[in-house]
């Protein structure tokens, strides 16, 4: 591929990311996925800094109702990737890659929280337990969690498929059987670590490369690109979305995930329903060119999701603290808004600045493309 032309610097590397022309519904979607994957984030990090979110339980409802789908249509959206990745570049680079622009932000960021705790209370013990946490038991590390298992799931699928020749459809039934395990440890309540969310996403990782080819086929994705199917599919959707918000609402001590924690495969239908709706409008935006900052949004998911508890809890305290603001709307929205846009412009001004070892240990060759989100999750 032809390198892009070199563009003024922008901040939020709109020049850079707009002009692009392939995988446009991936940063929709990606987009789409993390702003919900923010709501969350910043809903429980008020809550857990002692501010009553239940006093507004339409904030609360509303997390509710769109919380199951979110993080399996990351796992399929980077599934989709790996068959192009591995013809590409070949299993000792993926890796390399892998390592590179996953596993290394993991290591970074999660350093940076725990070095911000440690200074909070001085308590090295605790301090070196998080660090092993990042690797065996990263739950512990609260949303870090993810890229764990992103990084183990796309290595140990990776191997599998380009070294044993084992086929989508066969990952797909391993990963089936993975989920079983996963429901059966979280209904029994047994701490397997890290591989309890390996066993849990593996499948939806298998699912986007299984229909990866229909996805990156335009005649399909034109078939798919339709109200017709979008209407429909957003009917299922309310009403599974609503079925899971009612489970979760009165979870007891599974609280939210207790749909996912205690009936596993009511999670998959949601999951697949939810990531269906998700992708099927992310095709509709990239046929109507609606919402561009969405697409903005999408590519820096990554270092958004990297930053963004830390980010958020600066805000938090700059709101409360310095702005004197209590409101638990305004401090909610103003959380969420920024707790999204301010990641996108420290990482940018990172790149300006020649500080890109905050995201990889591999130099970039340039400022505004230096990984291809496509590629990369």
């Amino acid at each position: 591929m032809a390198k892009a032309k070199t563009k003024k610097w922008n901040i939020l590397n709109t020049d850079f990311i707009l002009q692009e022309k392939r995988f446009v519904w991936l940063d929709y979607d990606k987009g789409i996925s993390i702003i919900l994957v923010s709501y969350g984030h910043a809903f429980f990090m008020l809550e857990d800094h002692g501010v009553n979110m239940a006093a507004f339980p339409v904030i609360n409802y509303i997390g509710t109702f769109l919380w199951g789908f979110r993080m399996p249509l990351f796992f399929i959206v980077s599934g989709t990737l790996i068959s192009r990745s591995l013809e590409k570049r070949g299993l000792a680079a993926y890796l390399t890659n892998r390592t590179n622009n996953i596993l290394y932000p993991l290591v970074v960021w999660g350093c940076a929280e725990i070095a911000l705790s440690f200074a909070g209370s001085r308590d090295i013990h605790t301090a070196t337990q998080n660090f092993i946490n990042l690797f065996i038991n990263p739950r512990q590390m609260g949303h870090l969690w993810y890229l764990n298992a992103l990084f183990f799931i796309g290595i140990i699928y990776s191997v599998l498929k380009y070294n044993l020749k084992t086929k989508p459809f066969t990952q797909l039934i391993l990963g089936a059987v993975l989920f079983a395990i996963a429901g059966y440890v979280q209904i029994n309540n047994i701490n397997i670590g890290m591989a309890a969310d390996v066993c849990e996403f593996y499948f939806f990782f298998a699912l986007g490369d299984l229909i990866s080819k229909i996805f990156f086929n335009d005649v399909y994705v034109k078939k798919f690109t339709s109200w017709k199917i979008f209407f429909p599919l957003a009917v299922m959707f309310v009403i599974v979305q609503y079925i899971c918000a009612e489970y979760n609402l009165h979870g007891g001590i599974d609280g939210i995930n207790y749909v996912q924690h205690q009936l596993p495969w009511l999670y998959m239908l949601e999951a697949l329903i939810g990531c269906a709706v998700s992708i099927s409008f992310s095709f509709l935006l990239q046929k109507y060119r609606w919402f561009s900052f969405f697409r903005v949004v999408g590519y820096h998911s990554l270092f958004i999701y990297c930053m963004q508890i830390i980010t958020m809890n600066f805000v938090r305290i700059g709101l409360t603290s310095i702005l004197k603001i209590n409101y638990i709307p305004a401090l909610f929205l103003l959380t969420w808004a920024l707790g999204v846009i301010i990641p996108i412009l420290v990482y940018n001004i990172c790149l300006k600045i020649n500080a890109w070892w905050l995201f990889t240990f591999k130099k970039p060759t340039q400022h505004y493309d230096f990984v291809q989100q496509a590629e990369l999750q």
